[in-house]
């Protein structure tokens, strides 16, 4: 038995070395390393590990599926991050040697560095807000507000009078939904549900319901805007998802960062002059994104707006906290509001 062990010891070493000596076969990533995380506007240098013998004729770079570098040799390259979403990207090297193609993955994490910027808020107006709106969407139409709220069996669509905070016109959700985000787009108003998996269409005169839509990929649905080509939606994650105006289908979605890391519970949404401005569940701050990166630019704290001495049990503190953003396109007026807050605020940012 000891004789028949110690020969299994040596077959074991013997396999190792064998492992640890054996020139590589097949062509992989040299660098950079499987999931390995590199800051946004930093260059990446790319390398492949290729038998010796191998006679290359032409390796293609990609990322994300577009090309962005081509050698004949086994060179490395460099990969601009610039301009490219954070989040995780897949490298893909595309490797021809005679009549043989390989083709070879990783995936790479852009993250950044870029502290946000901080921005000070003067406040130009207050306007009285219903106590009993649970607001989830906000924005600013035809010269008044459109608002859009949650909970079971409380949830409501509404064409709101700015000065006096009390609805114009206004339905109520059907009971199994909890209502979210909402925007206009043409005659019609898309509202979102929590966890129900589904959106709704209403006429934007009437307000009748006159179609619903899956989800796809999404998690849930939260804030929902649009930029003037696509909805742009959050589910309560980072992602901050691309939807097509006229299929309500999810076409891609772009990760949100800061110098921290993923900024995840996106809520709330208003696209405002090129940049998405987004409430972040459970603070006080509002960010602002850059689409084509998700980097988080700047961001403004606006606790002094919180309701003091207002509600009065924990649960009302925890949950009836900043939500609602809505832009006068025309008047240049940005306005601000929470869950079941008294007061609407018209708000002016600027640098510190």
């Amino acid at each position: 038995m000891r004789k028949i062990f110690s020969l299994l010891i040596v077959l074991v070493a013997l396999f190792q070395f064998a492992c640890n000596n054996k020139v590589a076969s097949y062509i992989a990533f040299k660098s950079p390393l499987q999931g390995e995380s590199f800051h946004n506007g930093k260059p990446v240098r790319i390398e492949l590990d290729i038998p010796e013998k191998t006679e290359i004729q032409n390796i293609s770079y990609l990322i994300d599926g577009k090309q962005f570098a081509e050698k004949t040799n086994k060179e490395f390259v460099t990969l601009d991050t610039q301009n490219l979403p954070l989040g995780y990207r897949m490298l893909t090297a595309i490797v021809k040697s005679g009549d043989k193609i390989d083709t070879v993955t990783n995936n790479i994490i852009l993250t950044t560095d870029k502290k946000p910027l901080k921005l000070k808020y003067s406040l130009v107006n207050t306007f009285p807000h219903d106590t009993s709106s649970y607001t989830q969407g906000l924005s600013f139409v035809d010269g008044k507000l459109l608002e859009s709220t949650g909970r079971k069996g409380l949830s409501y669509l509404k064409y709101v009078q700015l000065q006096t905070g009390k609805a114009t016109q206004g339905v109520p959700l059907k009971p199994e939904y909890f209502g979210e985000g909402s925007v206009k787009i043409g005659n019609k108003i898309i509202v979102l549900t929590w966890q129900e998996n589904v959106g709704l269409v209403y006429d934007a005169n009437t307000l009748e319901e006159i179609a619903t839509f899956p989800y796809q990929s999404s998690r849930e649905g939260w804030g929902l805007t649009y930029d003037g080509k696509q909805l742009l939606r959050s589910d309560g994650s980072n992602r901050i998802w691309f939807m097509n105006a006229k299929t309500y289908q999810e076409e891609g979605f772009v990760e949100v960062y800061d110098n921290q890391g993923p900024v995840n519970q996106l809520n709330e949404l208003e696209y405002i002059g090129g940049k998405l401005y987004a409430n972040v569940y459970g603070t006080n701050k509002i960010v602002i994104i850059d689409l084509k990166t998700g980097i988080v630019e700047a961001q403004v704290d606006l606790t002094k707006l919180v309701p003091k001495n207002f509600f009065k049990d924990e649960y009302e503190i925890g949950n009836n906290v900043l939500n609602g953003i809505a832009y006068d396109a025309v008047g240049k007026r940005l306005f601000v509001t929470g869950k079941k807050w008294p007061n609407l605020f018209e708000i002016k940012l600027g640098e510190n």
